[in-house]
């Protein structure tokens, strides 16, 4: 005959049987959202240059394809602090095909599926950089979950989408801060 103490006991480990694949669960489930914060972080290479330049970027998560179809690569955003001078804060893009501008180029820039807002990009290095410059530019990417830059390569060419998911930019906008010694945009 079981007491009432016994009864509970016996009900007590019955439960944490049927519960033990729940707990297991819930822990992968902690686990992996840890490793998905970690994943965010690591997604940010970081770097600096001989004139002073801290920078953070971050591989876009679509590709683009070159000139016959073949091949394909993912651009580059980086956001850049700059200790001394100014503007102390800018973004670029870097590609691995030049486009056909010479000193601007049209990007539409949406963040998180908002309004597409056009905007100037200078560009630069053989026209395979296309930069913007000022807090404004990386304030937005702070908060921002996903960023979607669209531009023409050329007259003749389709626009192209180079999408970033931007998990960690505002740990990563906190660490060029500190490290330029500069306020956050």
């Amino acid at each position: 005959a079981l007491t009432r103490s016994g009864f509970a006991e016996g009900k007590l480990a019955r439960s944490i049987v049927v519960l033990r694949p729940l707990m297991g669960v819930v822990l992968l489930a902690l686990g992996c959202s840890a490793a998905l914060a970690s994943d965010a972080a690591d997604r940010w290479r970081f770097g600096s240059a001989a004139d002073g330049v801290i920078t953070a970027s971050i591989y876009a998560d679509s590709m683009l394809v070159t000139g016959n179809g073949a091949l394909g690569y993912s651009p580059v955003l980086t956001i850049a602090c700059r200790p001394v001078g100014d503007p102390h804060w800018s973004e670029w893009l870097q590609l691995s095909d030049g486009v056909a501008a010479s000193d601007t180029i049209t990007v539409a820039v949406t963040v998180d599926h908002g309004s597409s807002v056009r905007e100037n990009w200078l560009v630069a290095s053989n026209s395979m950089t296309l930069m913007h410059d000022g807090a404004d530019a990386v304030s937005r990417l702070a908060s921002a979950k996903r960023l979607r830059l669209s531009w023409r390569f050329g007259l003749i060419t389709g626009r192209v989408d180079a999408d970033f998911f931007l998990a960690g930019a505002a740990e990563a906008i906190d660490r060029l801060a500190a490290e330029c010694k500069i306020a956050t945009p």
